[in-house]
């Protein structure tokens, strides 16, 4: 361990150069053919497959695993892609531990369910490097379609369109595509350059033309894409951080947790960024979890994660809370904050508060803890800018402060629709879900614009 490390104060440098490439390594290698015929083997490809049912995409995940089973990783990834034409990054990001894995039949009887997410990427892996595409664009249609936003439920959704024959031209305020794919996860789940690359396979399909820098509200306006376009789909992410309402908020050292992985995403040397000695990480979601871990993972000594309730109600599986034990980060629960104590302007401690539960409601006992911290990340929830609509809130209706859709992913606005995170119903903000609903909204507007899909 590099001296550095014991630097107070925020300081860059804490480890020796080989320690960040073995921190930062994939945290599930992918299986090679022999250990992925032998997982495949493990399935029981139940008839009612309720892995499929809990998959928010429905991937025929009994056929995709008995295609590997058999010798077929390319057609299994053909399988997959039918579903989820990002499959490749789900495999590695999905939270598979609640969702298809934990309703493994296997999982039931063993504890032990089928590797689901491991074998998915083995086959979409498979097929990536072949450079394997399964798609031809129809006979052109004439209608073009403009989508705002090139994360996954954007990306899904161009994809789906121009197989179906559509133009499709994507507004992305970025200088890369990708959304929280490449700017927001954590990176020893998504190594190397994996998300362009899974951009580049999606958009060979042609028809899809990126405008990078174009930020809806400010160079883009949506009544504008609705009179030019012959449909509009809107797949923004979530742009705005809840404050903490925490007296002294604004001290330095206070940052945003999505700030803080989006820059070590794209950090050419880890080496030059700075982390905290001691670290606080408000929030318990997947958002709090990957912060802690690669506050840790950058050389931070003492690493706090405080969440305002208990254990169960954390949005962060069970899976993500052990991995964060395991590399030294301590939950502390029903903790909110209070204060940002700071010295010469810069975060010294935070003072917490001890909350309960009283009658059905979170409150405060009134009791507090002071916790030293010369970093604090706020991980306590994204949310919706509005603004963004550039005065279209009026005919683009909003729920809970993201845009309302019905269950086609129709808005209130005619030829709009939108889906991801930047809707109401979105869940939990899952990368596989915002696929789901960019991929049948895109179903939607074809149907639309084609006499039911017909021609």
């Amino acid at each position: 361990m590099a001296e550095g490390q014991f630097k107070e104060g925020i300081a860059s440098g804490r480890l020796a150069p080989a320690e960040y490439a073995a921190n930062f390594a994939d945290l599930h290698p992918p299986l090679d053919e022999h250990e992925a015929l032998v997982e495949a083997d493990r399935c029981y490809f139940c008839y009612d497959a309720p892995c499929m049912q809990a998959c928010p995409t429905s991937i025929d995940i009994p056929m995709f695993i008995r295609e590997i089973a058999t010798g077929n990783p390319i057609g299994s990834a053909r399988t997959i892609f039918d579903q989820n034409i990002l499959g490749g990054m789900c495999a590695r990001v999905c939270p598979t531990e609640t969702l298809c894995e934990e309703a493994c039949v296997r999982e039931t009887a063993e504890g032990k369910p089928v590797q689901i997410g491991r074998l998915q990427r083995y086959a979409t892996d498979a097929a990536m490097e072949a450079g394997k595409q399964f798609y031809t664009r129809a006979a052109p249609t004439g209608r073009r379609i403009a989508v705002v936003g090139a994360g996954p439920a954007g990306l899904a959704a161009a994809h789906r369109l121009a197989v179906k024959g559509h133009d499709v031209t994507v507004f992305e305020a970025k200088e890369k595509p990708g959304g929280l794919n490449e700017y927001g996860i954590a990176a020893y789940k998504s190594t190397g350059d994996f998300a362009q690359a899974e951009v580049d396979y999606v958009t060979a399909i042609g028809g899809i033309a990126i405008e990078y820098g174009r930020a809806l509200g400010r160079d883009v306006h949506l009544s504008d894409l609705a009179a030019s376009y012959d449909a509009v789909f809107l797949g923004m992410g979530l742009a705005g951080v809840n404050a903490l309402r925490a007296d002294g908020e604004d001290a330095q050292g206070v940052e945003d947790a999505v700030d803080f992985i989006s820059v070590l995403r794209q950090a050419s040397d880890l080496g030059s960024l700075p982390i905290g000695r001691r670290v606080v990480v408000i929030g318990g979601g997947m958002t709090a979890v990957d912060a802690a871990v690669q506050s840790k993972l950058l050389g931070a000594e003492e690493v706090t994660i405080c969440y305002r309730r208990g254990k169960e109600q954390m949005n962060a599986s069970e899976f993500e809370q052990d991995l964060a034990a395991s590399h030294g980060v301590t939950i502390r629960h029903w903790l909110q904050p209070k204060k940002v104590i700071a010295q010469d302007g810069r975060v010294a401690a935070i003072e917490l508060e001890y909350t309960a539960e009283r009658d059905g409601r979170l409150a405060g006992t009134g009791e507090t803890v002071v916790l030293a911290a010369d970093q604090v990340f706020k991980a306590i929830g994204q949310t919706f800018v509005p603004a963004a609509l550039n005065g279209s809130a009026a005919t683009v209706t909003l729920e809970k402060g993201r845009v309302k859709v019905d269950a086609e992913g129709r808005t209130s606005m005619p030829k709009v629709w939108a889906g991801g995170d930047c809707v109401t119903d979105a869940r939990e903000d899952l990368t596989v879900a915002a696929v789901a609903a960019g991929r049948d909204a895109a179903e939607s507007i074809h149907r639309a614009l084609t006499s039911n899909g017909r021609g």
